[in-house]
């Protein structure tokens, strides 16, 4: 039934058609490689899925047109059966071709794969899509993202920026700011202080400013205010160039309290005065805290007359050192595993 399949009219009509639109796509691909190579893989993956919808054809249809078009076109790449059942599930993810040529066709296509295999949604799927045009992630930024749940934690922080902030900047700082904050790149223990954090988000910058998000620059550390007289330091300082403003972010190892949003009120009023440019916008505050209690959160910030927010962040815990001593190693787990197999008499 198959080989009848394969010499049928609508088959080898199909293969023409393919192999037509392949050499139609490289002699335009000069000019646009990575969209005119999205756009074919998805007329590619559309006309598999018509003709399998239609004439009720099998996946062994996908195996027998992989080996013929890399027969035609043996120098080009990704015509493997297994990239030709992506073609066909873009195709499927992407019905309309106007939605896809603003998108989808603007990403690389393995970030297209990638983004097939692990977002089903197609509401979340499109955000990704435009957060990884917007940012230019790589495909290993975009898999950590969707990885970390971006997609459900970005904007979600507990801020008084409506009240604070003229629209539509209030709707742009919101949004730049999660809850909670991913930090499985640091190991800290349970004792660990805010210096500790803050030395390791320092080691880590890269991996932190990739959590931040696009637009966040490094100013410094422990940033020095003289005020009344008196020293203050700030935890860190960054400067948002979208926004045009100074972020300050204050670390907290234990949960939220009142007072923290007061104290980042004093600071924002003293960096205003000390450090902003006439250009600049207003200073937002970030107090990031292992947890918080919502509702707290959302009295705390009331009659906050600064852009602050709140949220929390989460880290990997490594063992006290105390206790390390006290646990096999892997050489120990080994030695014992080999000493209880039996003997082979």
């Amino acid at each position: 039934m198959t080989d009848i399949i394969f010499r049928s009219k609508g088959y080898q009509d199909l293969l023409a058609r393919l192999k037509s639109q392949i050499r139609t796509a490289q002699l335009r691909a000069a000019v646009a490689v990575n969209q005119e190579l999205v756009l074919l893989y998805w007329r590619i993956g559309t006309e598999i899925l018509a003709r399998q919808k239609e004439d009720g054809w099998g996946t062994r249809v996908i195996e027998r047109l992989a080996k013929d078009l890399r027969s035609e076109f043996p120098e080009m790449q990704g015509l493997s059966p297994r990239n030709l059942g992506y073609m066909k599930s873009f195709a499927e993810a992407w019905p309309d071709e106007t939605i896809l040529q603003q998108l989808a066709a603007k990403l690389p296509w393995f970030h297209n794969c990638v983004l097939l295999d692990k977002v089903k949604d197609t509401t979340e799927r499109l955000w990704y899509i435009q957060q990884a045009i917007l940012n230019g992630w790589s495909r290993n930024v975009l898999v950590l993202q969707i990885e970390g749940g971006l997609y459900r934690r970005q904007g979600k922080a507990i801020t008084n920026f409506e009240a604070t902030l003229p629209s539509p900047e209030s709707d742009l700082a919101q949004q730049l700011i999660k809850d909670p904050y991913n930090f499985d790149f640091l190991t800290l223990t349970k004792e660990a202080q805010e210096r500790d954090l803050e030395r390791e988000l320092l080691a880590h910058l890269r991996q932190f400013l990739i959590e931040l998000g696009v637009g966040f620059a490094f100013v410094g550390s422990q940033v020095p205010l003289e005020v009344g007289g008196e020293d203050f330091k700030l935890d860190l300082l960054f400067y948002h160039l979208k926004l045009r403003c100074f972020i300050v972010i204050d670390l907290k190892m234990g949960p939220f309290r009142p007072e923290y949003a007061g104290k980042m009120n004093f600071y924002l009023s003293a960096v205003d005065d000390i450090l902003r440019h006439p250009d600049d916008k207003r200073s937002i505050g970030l107090i990031l805290c292992k947890a918080k209690n919502g509702i707290v959160a959302e009295y705390a910030l009331r009659d906050i007359a600064k852009p602050l927010g709140i949220s929390e962040f989460k880290h990997l815990e490594k063992l006290p050192e105390q206790l390390k001593g006290t646990l096999p190693t892997i050489e120990e787990i080994e030695a014992e595993l080999g000493s209880s197999e039996p003997s082979q008499n």
